[in-house]
């Protein structure tokens, strides 16, 4: 007999039991309706693609996280590191077939060979958005109004999303003869908050001189007002100028819509990517600073140029899926939910399969997900199965019950699983009744 081989998962992967894929896909829903709710359409793009599309502007370490490998082809292909980039392909290869500005979302799993940490996996999903074909600051503002509204519908609270703008840190290392290391610079700056000053420092080009390097890491530690802030970044960058106007015009449409205080100017703000020419930003939590960003984006003035001699300008964010339930996961709390279904309808008999089932489709066609039980067990053990679920009510049928009494398989009974009580016989237009009016006065699946 052959040896059995053991059943095991890569590092950095997962499987999904049903109670926690339940949550990540209700997280899904209520981000996705956000999305659809500004207007964006979803798309989808390829998980593999030829890595000189995915590597042609990737940079710095994502570069040697990227899993990539010759297909049986020969052909060099790599996995998505991340939506943004076969975005850009997306467009320069349908921009015939595409309404401009265009504004998408998709949600998909990306993959990259990093450590792993809370919240942090090699395998996971992403929730991207973006306006493609605009450079205008209302656009900006869009993306970042959409990033408090999706986090807000997920069920975070105290979201600070601080933001940046690439062109005027640029602006800032060319006044300081830096201009020309600035990629290796960004990453450095990058790591400012994971690693502190002291090694952030010590990973910034050799050749530049302690002074430089001291007035950079000043530059990105520059405190105060938003106002503030700005004055000094615009001033240590050389003087007024579109970048830093940039800033203050969302500046005021985030003060015209009474959002403020959710913003903070943040001169560390960088992102690693080559990618980000404008504003880039990054979301906290306040009460889960060691979680890291859960969104984060910025605009990309030159990425589409990549494939195509008209490149576009575009704007986008990313909310990590996987690290926003960590950070929304309170301690000791565990998914109860191993179903969708509201109603278990029991089995009494099993040769009333089909009755069982059509007073199912009842149900299901009110709205309401319900599933049948199979096998005619005792009915506490089948309770007990629905309530293990976390299934709130069951539907006991009639022994003998058939299709032509109530045109359904009348009458039946309910039973409230979380109080214990059975209620009086009824029939089945009025247990569907019942469960219409109960969802009509809360609104919300939890009521059942």
């Amino acid at each position: 007999m052959a040896s059995l081989v053991e059943p095991r998962v890569l590092k950095g992967f997962r499987d999904f039991l049903p109670a926690a894929e339940i949550e990540r896909r209700g997280l899904v829903e209520r981000i996705e309706a956000v999305f659809r709710g500004f207007g964006f359409a979803p798309i989808d793009t390829p998980a593999l693609e030829y890595a000189e599309i995915l590597l042609g502007k990737g940079g710095g370490e994502t570069e040697k996280q990227v899993y990539r490998f010759n297909d049986n082809g020969g052909r060099d292909v790599a996995l998505r590191f991340d939506l943004t980039v076969p975005f850009a392909r997306f467009v320069a290869e349908h921009r015939a077939e595409l309404t401009f500005p265009f504004k998408r979302y998709h949600i998909a799993k990306v993959w990259r060979g990093e450590n792993t940490q809370r919240g942090r996996y090699r395998e996971f999903t992403q929730c991207d958005f973006d306006c493609i074909g605009s450079n205008s600051a209302a656009a900006d503002f869009e993306i970042l109004l959409m990033m408090k509204e999706a986090l807000s519908a997920a069920g975070a609270s105290g979201i600070t999303i601080r933001l940046n703008h690439r062109g005027l840190f640029n602006r800032f290392l060319q006044t300081i003869d830096a201009a020309s290391k600035s990629g290796e610079i960004l990453r450095a700056v990058d790591k400012l908050a994971k690693i502190g000053r002291d090694e952030a420092l010590k990973l910034l080009p050799s050749e530049l001189d302690r002074g430089r390097a001291e007035l950079i890491a000043g530059y990105v530690e520059i405190k105060g007002s938003w106002d503030e802030i700005l004055d000094r970044m615009t001033e240590a960058a050389g003087g007024d100028n579109p970048d830093s106007q940039r800033l203050r015009t969302l500046r005021g449409f985030m003060l015209d819509l009474g959002i403020g205080d959710t913003f903070v100017i943040d001169p560390s703000i960088s992102r690693g990517l080559d990618y980000y020419t404008g504003i880039v930003f990054e979301t906290f939590l306040d009460g889960m600073p060691s979680i890291g960003s859960v969104c984060s984006g910025g605009r990309y003035d030159r990425l589409s140029g990549l494939y195509s001699k008209d490149g576009l300008s575009g704007v986008g964010s990313s909310i990590g899926l996987d690290r926003l339930l960590a950070a929304l996961e309170a301690p000791g709390k565990t998914a109860k939910r191993e179903t969708y279904a509201e109603l278990a309808v029991i089995c009494v008999d099993e040769g009333q399969g089909g009755i069982c089932q059509r007073i199912a489709q009842r149900f299901r066609a009110a709205g309401i997900p319900t599933e049948v039980f199979f096998e005619a067990k005792k009915q506490g053990a089948q309770f007990a199965q629905a309530e293990k679920k976390g299934t709130r009510w069951a539907l006991i049928p009639s022994a003998g019950a058939s299709a032509k009494e109530d045109g359904a398989g009348g009458p039946v009974r309910l039973r409230d699983l979380g109080e214990r009580c059975t209620g009086a016989e009824l029939s089945v237009d009025a247990a569907v009744d019942f469960f219409k009016k109960l969802k009509n006065e809360t609104g919300t699946r939890e009521a059942y």
